[in-house]
């Protein structure tokens, strides 16, 4: 099995990302992007954990599926937040048993309906120091990096501590997803500044979906280009006009973060495939 930390030391990676579908249609639509993204070979596949563990089980099996039924490369995601330590070494100790080589590890926020939401692990550093302890070499441990400051801090500086305190113990942090190149090559350098330089491979999302992406935007905290939107504004009546700006914004995006060495590209798919191939082919991308 594949850790994710080796591919990066072998050159740059191109990866995508899941969400464990809720209903019939949901499953029939990733089986679908899956079938289609396989054959571009990433370097490996990433699968979220929704809030507060609400979709602990299809995680599990969503990965075990990628694992024993295809030729890619599954990292899966946990999150501290609605769990013990104890319920988090049973989810680390079946992904170990299970062949699982690659954890996301992340603090996660809680459900929005959660009255009594707890985590005794209060920090992602501490859920990646406890799959340390479980896996051992087993283990390649990544973490969320936010390049324009996570959106609940106010403090960019300890932001960036808090970066660079992560990845002293992880392998590698992928990004919430961003629109300025320079806001993440400002995060890469601050981190560096503090004396860290593991790899921060930069998220990418496609705008296919004028309104679905704004939400998003709001909620990891980006940034939405007033220039971008005013573009997908004027065709919002035409899907495919609107896809065909995304990918292009998209492509540009990733060609300048590759000429400034970023160590990859990780593409949030939604469980779609059309844009992403459409990226993928634009840069004749060739996984490490």
């Amino acid at each position: 099995m594949t850790r994710i930390d080796e591919l990066l030391a072998r050159g740059t990676t191109t990866s995508f990302e899941f969400f464990p579908p809720k209903t019939d249609d949901g499953d029939r639509r990733l089986r679908q992007a899956l079938m289609e993204l396989e054959p571009l070979s990433p370097s490996f596949v990433s699968v979220t954990y929704g809030a507060g563990g609400t979709t602990r089980e299809r995680t599990h099996q969503l990965i075990v599926d990628l694992l024993e039924g295809t030729s890619m490369v599954p990292m899966a995601h946990l999150t501290a937040v609605s769990h013990t330590r104890a319920e988090l070494t049973t989810i680390l100790t079946r992904y170990r048993t299970a062949g699982v080589h690659n954890i996301m590890a992340l603090r996660g926020d809680p459900p929005r309906d959660a009255k009594d939401a707890f985590w005794e692990l209060q920090h992602a550093v501490e859920l990646v120091e406890l799959a340390r302890e479980l896996g051992g070499a087993q283990f390649s441990v990544g973490v969320a990096a936010h390049p324009e400051g996570h959106p609940l801090s106010s403090d960019l500086a300890a932001d960036r501590r808090h970066l660079a305190a992560k990845l002293t113990v992880a392998d590698f942090a992928v990004t919430q997803f961003f629109f300025s190149i320079d806001d993440y090559l400002r995060m890469v350098a601050d981190v560096a500044a503090l004396g860290c330089d593991k790899p921060i491979i930069p998220g990418i999302m496609p705008v296919t979906n004028v309104g679905q992406i704004q939400r998003f935007a709001q909620l990891s905290g980006a940034a939405f280009p007033t220039d971008l939107a005013e573009r997908l504004e004027a065709v919002a009546a035409d899907p495919a006009a609107v896809r065909r700006i995304g990918v292009e914004v998209a492509t540009e995006l990733c060609l300048g973060l590759l000429a400034a060495g970023a160590p990859g590209l990780h593409f949030y798919t939604l469980n779609r495939s059309t844009a992403t191939r459409e990226i993928h082919a634009n840069l004749g991308l060739i996984s490490a």
